[in-house]
């Protein structure tokens, strides 16, 4: 026995080769080697990030089993992105195996006489697994994306909880539907716990009815759970937050009936926090008309609905409806624009920054054309002395291998300068929708919008008695004030100052602070003073 095998797929596997075609792929490899195959290892639907797989770590021990007994020089794969996808991790367990048991680790596109010491083949699988593993992530990153636009567009993906069975609409996508069966019981755990009943005696009796799960905690998930009222939470992912949406599966019990249950249960909190951040926009901007402290945002309960409030943290008893606010400031931002001399200044500033990057860039790309240039004399010399016989195979496939991956690097190079061009040339031509101040806002992020919001009105903005106030507005948005005022979207107030009294002369001629007593003065003045006393030139 020459060589031991390895094949894997995972549950996901976005590749088009399959556990047979893989195996195949090995045993043909080892014939045209004439190398005997000995044991083949399988792994399916086995993730390629970890070592940790049921057959690898059979491989692992049978290697270590059989060191010394049997000559077995080679572990066969089909590719490398099959072995694993994990760079780090790949390289240290090639290494470890090499070193440890004297096994070298060969893909079906490699020459069986590889030299896996030569850094050029190092390198070049090194590449390899960088590829694999970034794939690997793109998947991982795609598949998380995915997930979570399913749920903001009101989808569940996961396995139907109780009440509902997993349906699919006419394109094939999953979507909940009611299970009329066992939907009453759900009905039953609403209503009773609404009622008053607590959860241990609405525990027993739906277990009779059927209900599967037995203990309080499984009444409470009920209780909690959204999607008996139609609802989708969205997990949250990176910096966007958790949020419930409307799903597109019917609700077993109404929306006021699970926000009433909130309440009682004491998440009412919770579920405001589960609402989307970025419909609090002025959230941590807007401060308090009365005392000048952030404004929060928050849900308050109406007689049908919920409404959205800005309050001042410390008096309760402001508040201003957010719907007022948010209308406002859009039609505040419609009225913000850059000067014509700002703009113009920036535009021009913007395009001989491009010029001179654009410039560069030229000489770049000739420079790199001549060194491509050269890659190719190069392989254009490796390849004829292949042909008169002045090279062996190995010594032009390594040259071949070298002149490739530099050839590969110096297009790269040559593509991102191109890209450069375009994306300079873009920016340029964007460059007065690009300063169009309510549009981007409209398209930045929560925190972005804070950020644009905090560099215009540098000192704060107030909403009292219907319009917005600021003791500072940015110089470039000055031009604006005028028609701001007159339509009563913006007043821009200076903080008021506190007089200090004029200070007083006092003893010695000290100039002192406070109010103005004649009773203190004329009462100093009677004091008989000395020769000496500076006192007695003091004349009331």
């Amino acid at each position: 026995m020459d060589a031991i095998g390895y094949i894997r797929i995972s549950k996901k596997d976005q590749s088009t080769h399959s556990l047979d075609y893989q195996e195949k792929a090995i045993r043909d490899y080892c014939d045209r080697n004439h190398i005997l195959l000995g044991s083949l290892f399988v792994d399916d639907g086995e993730s390629s990030y970890t070592f940790d797989r049921p057959d690898y770590q059979a491989l692992e021990r049978f290697i270590k089993g059989n060191k010394g007994k049997t000559k077995v020089r080679y572990l066969i794969v089909f590719d490398h992105d099959r072995f694993s996808r994990n760079l780090p991790e790949a390289l240290q367990k090639i290494e470890s195996l090499e070193k440890k048991y004297g096994l070298k680790v060969i893909a079906t596109s490699e020459p069986l006489d590889i030299d896996t010491a030569d850094p050029s083949v190092f390198l070049l699988r090194a590449f390899k697994y960088l590829i694999a593993n970034q794939e690997l992530l793109t998947i991982r990153r795609r598949a998380k994306v995915s997930a979570r636009h399913a749920q903001e567009s009101g989808r569940y993906i996961n396995k139907a909880p109780y009440g509902y069975i997993n349906g699919k609409l006419a394109g094939g996508k999953m979507v909940l539907e009611i299970d009329e069966t066992k939907a009453y019981i759900v009905e039953k755990i609403y209503r009773d716990f609404l009622s008053g009943v607590p959860k241990f005696i609405i525990s027993k009796e739906v277990k009779i009815l059927g209900f599967p799960n037995s203990g309080n905690s499984s009444i409470h998930r009920v209780l909690i759970n959204p999607l008996y009222a139609g609802l989708v939470r969205v997990c949250a992912s990176g910096n966007l937050p958790e949020k419930i949406v409307k799903g597109i599966h019917k609700g077993i019990v109404s929306e006021s009936q699970y926000y009433r249950v909130q309440e009682m249960l004491g998440l009412a909190k919770r579920a405001m926090k589960s609402k989307p951040k970025d419909e609090f926009p002025l959230r941590g901007i807007l401060k308090s008309p009365c005392c000048n402290l952030n404004m929060t945002a928050g849900w308050s309960k109406g007689k049908n609905a919920y409404y959205l409030y800005y309050r001042c943290i410390k008096h309760s008893n402001v508040n201003i409806p957010g719907s007022l606010l948010h209308d406002k400031f859009e039609v505040l931002l419609k009225h913000l624009s850059f000067s014509q001399e700002f703009l113009d200044k920036l535009i021009s500033r913007v395009t001989t920054l491009a010029k001179g990057t654009l410039n560069i860039s030229e000489q770049r790309k000739k420079n790199l054309e001549g060194q491509l240039k050269a890659i190719d004399l190069k392989i254009e010399g490796v390849e004829e002395k292949l042909f008169e016989g002045i090279i062996v195979d190995h010594t032009y496939k390594r040259w071949m291998v070298k002149f490739q991956n530099e050839k590969a690097s110096l297009m790269e190079a040559y593509r991102f300068s191109e890209t450069l061009e375009d994306t300079l040339h873009q920016e340029l031509l964007l460059m007065p929708f690009l300063l169009n101040l309510p549009q981007v806002y409209k398209d930045s992020s929560l925190g972005q919008k804070h950020a644009i919001v905090n560099e215009v009105f540098k000192q704060g903005l107030t909403f009292k008695e219907g319009v917005f106030r600021t003791p500072f507005i940015n110089p470039e948005f000055e031009c604006n004030l005028l028609i701001l005022k007159e339509k009563g979207l913006l007043f821009v107030e200076q903080p008021s100052r506190e007089i200090s009294p004029v200070p007083l002369c006092g003893e010695w001629g000290i100039r002192t602070r406070g109010p103005f007593d004649k009773s203190t003065v004329f009462k100093t003045a009677a004091i008989d003073h000395s020769a000496n006393s500076p006192r007695q030139k003091y004349k009331l």
